[in-house]
Formats: C-alpha cells, sequence, structure tokens
C-alpha cells in the first residue's frame, strides 16, 4: 500500500485516560477507529503510538489518515470528499428551528450569542471610546473582548490587560500602536499581538475612525497604568500581521489565513480572517472557545433549537463544544475574522 485508507472524512472525539497508552491506527484498516486491531500487518504501515498526560482528556483523533500531526487532527479531513458537508437550512428540522429576539445588544443561542455593538451604550475614558462585548459574565470561560475607538488624531490613554496574551483586530482606520515603548504603524485588517504585561497606546489618524477590538486570554478587566513601562518584549519583534491573500488555507469552500498565531509567540490564542461562500455548514463543534466577528456580508448563526440574524459588525461568541453553524446569505458570501482560545488551529471540528 502506497497510501492509508481514509477511516472516516472526520475525527474521533476519545476520552483518553491519565498514563494511558494508546496506538492510533495508521493504515486505516482497523475495526476499532481510531485504533490499531492489528489490520495494518502486511501493509507497511505502523501503529502510532500515544501515551495520555497526567489527566483524563478529551482528544480529536484523526480518523482521515491524512493528518500531519498524526494522531492528531489537523483539518486536512476537510479538502476531503464528504469531509466539509453542508447543511439545507430549508430542511423540515431547520424550517422548525426559531429565530430569537435581541434583548438589547444581543440575541442569546444556545450557549453562545451574537452581540450588535451598534446597539450598545459606549463607556468612556479620555478620548477612548469602549464597550465590553465578551466577559465572563456573559458566558465566556476563556476570554475578554472588547471594542475600542478613537476619532480623528485622538490618542488613547495607556491601556494592559495585565498578564493575559492581547490580540488586536484594526476593523476600519489607520494610526499607530505603541506596544510597551515600541511604536507599530497600523492599517484596517491587521492582526496585533501583545505579549502577557505590555501595555498598549493607540492613535487614530487624523480625519479618520480607528476602530479596534481587543482580546485578552485568559479573562481579564481593562487597566488604566497611566504610564507604560518600556519592557517590550524583543524575544518576539514581529507584532503586526497583514493580509496575504497568498498565505490562504483551503477549507473545503472556505477559506482562511492565520494572522496572530504561535509563529509570531502567541502561545494561547489564535486569530485568523476567512471568507465562507453562500452557504450553511453543517452543524458541528470545536474543543476551544470561539469569538468571530463580521466583517461584511450577513446571514445567521444557528445552534441546537435557536437562530440569529448577523450582519457586518456583529460578533459571535460561541462556548467550547457548542453545536452551531454559520450561513451567509449575501451572493458574494461573507468575510470574518476570528479568535479561538486556548487553540491553534481554527480548521478542527468534529460532529459527535
Amino acid at each position: 500500500m502506497s497510501y492509508p485508507v481514509v477511516g472516516r472524512p472526520r475525527p474521533h472525539l476519545v476520552r483518553v485516560k491519565a498514563g494511558r497508552v494508546y496506538f492510533w491506527c495508521r493504515c486505516g484498516r482497523s475495526a476499532s477507529q481510531p485504533f490499531c486491531d492489528g489490520s495494518h500487518r502486511g501493509t507497511g504501515f505502523s501503529p502510532v503510538r500515544f501515551q495520555a498526560g497526567p489527566e483524563d482528556q478529551d482528544l480529536l483523533f484523526c480518523g482521515c489518515k491524512e493528518t500531519r500531526n498524526a494522531p492528531f487532527c489537523d483539518g486536512s479531513h476537510n479538502n476531503l470528499p464528504g469531509g466539509s458537508p453542508a447543511d439545507d437550512p430549508l430542511s423540515a428540522a431547520n424550517l422548525a428551528i426559531r429565530t430569537v429576539e435581541r434583548q438589547g445588544p444581543r440575541a442569546l443561542l444556545n450557549g453562545g450569542y451574537v452581540f450588535s455593538p451598534r446597539l450598545a451604550a459606549m463607556s468612556s475614558r479620555g478620548a477612548l471610546r469602549y464597550c465590553y462585548l465578551v466577559t465572563e459574565q456573559m458566558g465566556a470561560s476563556h476570554q475578554t473582548q472588547i471594542l475600542l475607538e478613537l476619532s480623528d488624531g485622538e490618542l488613547s490613554p495607556v491601556i494592559s490587560l495585565g498578564d493575559s496574551d492581547v490580540i488586536l483586530f484594526i476593523a476600519a482606520g489607520t494610526g499607530e500602536i505603541t506596544i510597551a515603548g515600541r511604536p507599530f504603524p497600523l492599517r484596517a485588517d491587521d492582526g496585533v499581538y501583545v505579549r502577557p504585561g505590555e501595555a498598549i497606546q493607540l492613535a487614530a489618524q487624523p480625519g479618520e475612525t480607528l476602530r479596534v477590538f481587543m482580546l485578552g486570554c485568559p479573562i481579564a478587566e481593562l487597566q488604566w497604568p497611566g504610564a507604560m513601562a518600556a519592557n517590550f518584549d524583543a524575544r518576539h519583534p514581529q507584532r503586526v500581521v497583514s493580509v496575504d491573500p497568498a498565505k490562504r488555507v483551503a477549507m473545503g469552500s472556505r477559506y482562511f489565513q492565520l494572522l496572530v498565531d504561535k509563529a509570531i509567540g502567541s502561545r494561547v490564542i489564535t486569530q485568523f480572517i476567512g471568507h465562507i461562500p453562500c452557504s450553511k455548514a453543517a452543524p458541528h463543534r470545536h474543543l476551544y472557545e470561539e469569538a468571530i466577528i463580521l466583517l461584511s456580508g450577513e446571514g445567521y448563526m444557528w445552534t441546537e433549537d435557536r437562530k440569529a440574524p448577523v450582519t457586518a459588525g456583529d460578533v459571535i461568541f460561541l462556548p467550547s463544544r457548542q453545536l452551531h453553524s454559520l450561513q451567509a446569505t449575501s451572493a458574494d458570501g461573507m468575510d470574518v475574522v476570528g479568535v479561538i482560545c486556548p487553540g491553534d488551529n481554527p480548521s478542527i471540528n468534529y460532529y459527535d
């Protein structure tokens, strides 16, 4: 055999026991997927040994056998036949799902919600206007997300999220960010990484409004240090990542580009920007917590028995393991930027 057999085009969710040794099927022929039953004999393949850590843990083992991170899923199944299934929004089951009404700026789904910042009250500190979008009180376990706005040459106060890893997405405008004493230019669609313990200050270009989504993991409150310490972590000099079509990764009919990730030092948060064509994905889950900002287009976010309309500017929050499906109804699809935490690969999903 030159190639393994595809066991199934999706991963296996397994609760592994602390310290136990497992042998993952590499050939795809085992009847005890995802683990070996000896069927590889004579194929030229051997199983992959894995020993669980000190605690019981849920892990996603590769089912398609195409992973480059054996024995775990790396999202390769999404580009195999049947690996990125679509769902019919006009099926009888989906037609029975109700559309939820907004309660203030939020439309509450099963587990998560859609937040419309345009309907929310903004707080102020100096020239900065801000609004919390994702918090522990709203159901988050790992992240805090805040919308920041500055206009026409304004300068923000010094801002910190303490010892959290921080990423920012520049939704509109141009300007500058100073990170722990070091300045960087900003433009729309840039992703920015801030190391734990570093503070920032934002400046908007004259004549423009700078609109920034700021997210910290673990959960933290905004802090206002007053003065900025010159403690820039020079071990990680790259902090701003721009959109580059050459770095797109296909995910079925969708695609994404990683912005902030472990390549520039982000330890627990991964940020991506992507496109969803006019379609509805099959309901699926992730082991990570996710926040999605809709940049263009419109559609619906679906959960078990609820759905909510989404449009450009909205923020979607989903706790880990929440069943969901994002549907784009615009003819040109929708563009999104997302953040997963803790996690490093937004293409890993499961259907069990």
